[in-house]
């Protein structure tokens, strides 16, 4: 922790807005009877979300009236309930200085885990930080120094290169293999040296999910090699049914997860990417020490009056919103790889996201963006964007409501016309 009195995190701390028990659930209490069961909630996903005049990155994509923006990682679906009422509550409040940690926070985050994943975080692990995944990812990158290349697969998540790019750092970007069943990390031992190896779990741009025993192999593998393996894990609590996710730092054999860090946000989980939080799983306490020196230099510190209003809410009360919406995605994933066929390059596994072959489509490898605009009116992420593995790949965003979905179904009946 940082030696700053203000900003130090006090084990005594308490806020109004903590989570606390629910009346009854107190030692030595006796259970309350079983209610009725409860009808699901409505969450509004199958009703028009209208984002007009939210200033929304996403839609000021779509360049010409009528077009559909499904490029950017970012969900047109309204966000939990708990989420709006925390924000409320919080802003009435009208006090809105420096915060310093609720120690609660890693609790929480770890009782998260534990809840969805079945894995075990050591709440001792967790920083709670004041900036979105990339920033951290940028702000771990700089702690550790890299002397020796940094290693990611491509097509991958662009950020990589770019952070690699603007630090100077030297990078190897490794093929993945696109089998019957999906992508395929490269078989073999990675490049040495080696100071890191990063990966999105689940991939972004294809969301699939990660093996297990891949997770594991590439923390032995850091560990042998004197590298830290990074795994971020974004969108891995949307996971869709059936599927379980393989968090890094508790796939990790033992003594191998001081080489392993996983950063996750509540960001891409509950569409409240706005407000920018994320945060760390570092099991290694020296580079936890060292990581929370450098958030210092920046003028950063854990905590955060709204990040951790919203995390709060989100991982304490976003529980049934969150079973909704993977029920939705899953229907429209569904709904979407039966029209697209042969397309899909990549069965998707979790998220939102769907990684299309341009050709198949019968579009223009080399200007596929351009053409899918043109014809159906629909945007999407330029393959190449996504490093030399992605030319010739669309990415398209189906997190949409019901209405909206019909209508990019509908559109996509004008790539069968001649």
């Amino acid at each position: 922790m940082t030696e700053n009195r203000f900003q130090r995190t006090d084990n005594n701390f308490r806020n109004l807005s903590a989570v606390s028990c629910s009346p009854g659930s107190g030692p030595g209490s006796s259970p309350a009877p079983a209610p009725d069961p409860a009808p699901a909630p409505d969450f509004g996903f199958d009703a028009p979300f209208d984002r007009t005049g939210t200033g929304s990155s996403k839609w000021a994509r779509a360049t010409a009236p009528g077009v559909i923006p499904m490029g950017l990682a970012d969900m047109d679906l309204p966000g939990p309930p708990a989420v709006a009422e925390a924000l409320e509550r919080r802003a009435r409040h009208r006090a809105y200085g420096y915060t310093v940690c609720d120690p609660a926070g890693r609790t929480l985050v770890a009782d998260w885990y534990r809840a969805r994943h079945g894995a075990e975080v050591d709440p001792d692990w967790v920083l709670l930080l004041p900036c979105g995944p990339r920033t951290a990812l940028r702000l771990l990158l700089e702690t550790v120094r890299p002397q020796a290349p940094v290693l990611f697969p491509t097509p991958e998540w662009g950020g990589f290169a770019q952070l690699c790019r603007a630090m100077r750092l030297a990078h190897h970007e490794l093929p993945l293999h696109l089998a019957p069943g999906g992508y395929r990390l490269p078989r073999g031992p990675l490049p040495r040296p080696a100071s890191a190896v990063l990966l999105s779990n689940p991939h972004n741009p294809s969301g699939r999910v990660w093996p297990t025993g891949t997770v594991r192999g590439l923390a032995s593998w850091a560990a042998e090699s004197g590298a830290l393996l990074v795994s971020d894990e974004v969108h891995g609590d949307l996971t869709h049914p059936g599927r379980a996710h393989p968090v890094a730092v508790t796939t990790a054999d033992p003594a191998d997860r001081p080489s392993v860090v996983t950063l996750n946000s509540v960001g891409k989980t509950f569409n409240c990417s706005g407000i920018p939080s994320s945060f760390a799983l570092v099991p290694d306490p020296g580079l936890r020490a060292r990581l929370t020196d450098t958030l210092a230099g920046y003028g950063l510190w854990e905590g955060g009056l709204l990040e951790q209003t919203v995390q709060r809410a989100a991982l304490g009360e976003g529980g049934l919103w969150l079973d909704a919406l993977l029920a939705h995605l899953a229907a429209a994933r569904t709904r979407l790889t039966d029209r697209l066929g042969p397309a899909v390059r990549s069965a998707p596994q979790a998220s939102y996201l769907l990684w299309l072959d341009a050709a198949a489509l019968g579009l223009p490898p080399e200007d596929a963006r351009a053409a899918l605009l043109e014809r159906c009116g629909l945007e999407a992420s330029d393959g190449a964007d996504f490093g030399p593995g992605g030319a010739g790949s669309l990415r398209l965003n189906y997190a949409l409501p019901g209405p909206l979905l019909d209508t990019v179904l509908a559109r996509l009946d004008r790539l069968d016309r001649p």
